[in-house]
C-alpha cells in the first residue's frame, strides 16, 4: 500500500486497538505469534484490477482467520479499470462471514481520470461490493490524495488514511475516519522485514460494531466471551508448516 516514509514509535501508544496490513510481500507470517504480540485486527490483500490474486491471500486468510484476529480482505483499486470487472476478481476470491471485518477498497492512483471519473468509479465498485456482503466498504488512501481528490465523498463510508507522522491525519473537510495507517517499516513478533502497522480509533467494541453482523438469531456480540475466545485458541496444532504456505493461493 501507500509507502516509503520514517517510522514513527511511540506515537500510538495511547490505542486501545492495533493491528497490522499485508500482503505477499510479507512471505510467511507466523499468525500465532502476531496475534499473541497483541494485535487485534489484520487487513490482508486480496486482489488488485481485473485479475490480480495475492498469492499469499488464502494462506494469510485461512491462518489470521484461526487466531481470532479480526480480520478484512482489501482490494487494490486501479482506475484504467471498470468496476465491474474489479468486482468480480474480488468477488470470486474473497468469502467474508460474520465477523469479519468490511471489504476494503485501496484507492492511491487517479490515472488518467478526472477526479469526478474516479470518485464515480469507486462509488460503483463500492455499491457493488455493499449489495454483495451487506455492508460498506472501507475505503483506504493517503491524507494528500484524500485531501487532493476525494475530500467530500463518501462520507457514509467507513475511512482509513495513511499517514506516516508522529501526528494523526488531518483532513481539510474535517472528516473522522476509523483507521489509521501509521508507518509502512513496523518490525513485528512474526513477520520477517517490514509491515504496516496500524490503530483503530475506537475500542473493542467498537471494532466488533463494524464488522459483518452475527447471523439472524445468533444474538447480541458478548465482547467479553470474544476476548476469552481470542486467548484460549490454539493454533500451533493446526498450523500449516512455513514451508508450505508457498503452496497456498496458486
Amino acid at each position: 500500500m501507500t509507502s516509503c516514509l520514517p517510522d514513527w514509535p511511540n506515537s500510538t501508544d495511547r490505542y486501545e486497538v492495533v493491528g497490522v496490513d499485508v500482503s505477499h510481500y510479507q512471505g510467511a507470517i507466523d499468525w500465532d505469534e502476531l496475534a499473541a504480540d497483541g494485535h487485534d485486527f489484520a487487513f490482508i490483500k486480496a486482489t488488485e484490477g481485473k485479475e490480480l490474486k495475492d498469492k499469499a491471500f488464502f494462506a494469510n486468510w485461512t491462518l489470521a482467520g484461526k487466531t481470532g484476529m479480526r480480520r478484512g480482505a482489501y482490494h487494490f483499486f486501479r482506475p484504467e479499470i471498470k468496476a465491474e470487472q474489479q468486482a468480480r476478481n474480488y468477488f470470486a476470491a474473497v468469502q467474508l462471514a460474520p465477523g469479519d471485518l468490511p471489504p476494503v477498497i485501496d484507492v492511491e492512483d487517479l490515472g488518467k481520470l478526472s477526479a469526478k471519473q474516479l470518485v464515480s468509479r469507486v462509488t460503483r465498485l463500492a455499491e457493488m461490493m455493499e449489495i454483495r456482503y451487506g455492508v460498506k466498504p472501507i475505503i483506504y488512501t493517503g491524507q494528500n490524495f484524500y485531501n487532493r481528490y476525494l475530500a467530500g465523498q463518501f462520507d457514509d463510508y467507513p475511512l482509513w488514511l495513511a499517514r506516516y507522522d508522529a501526528d494523526e491525519p488531518v483532513t481539510v473537510c474535517g472528516r473522522e475516519y476509523h483507521f489509521w495507517q501509521y508507518t509502512d517499516r513496523g518490525k513485528l513478533p512474526g513477520i520477517h522485514g517490514r509491515v504496516d502497522q496500524n490503530v483503530f480509533l475506537g475500542t473493542h467494541l467498537d471494532l466488533v460494531m463494524l464488522c459483518l453482523p452475527p447471523s439472524p438469531g445468533a444474538g447480541p456480540v458478548d465482547l467479553a466471551e470474544e476476548k476469552e475466545k481470542k486467548k484460549k485458541v490454539k493454533v500451533r496444532e493446526t498450523m500449516v508448516p512455513k514451508d508450505d504456505l508457498a503452496s497456498f493461493g496458486r
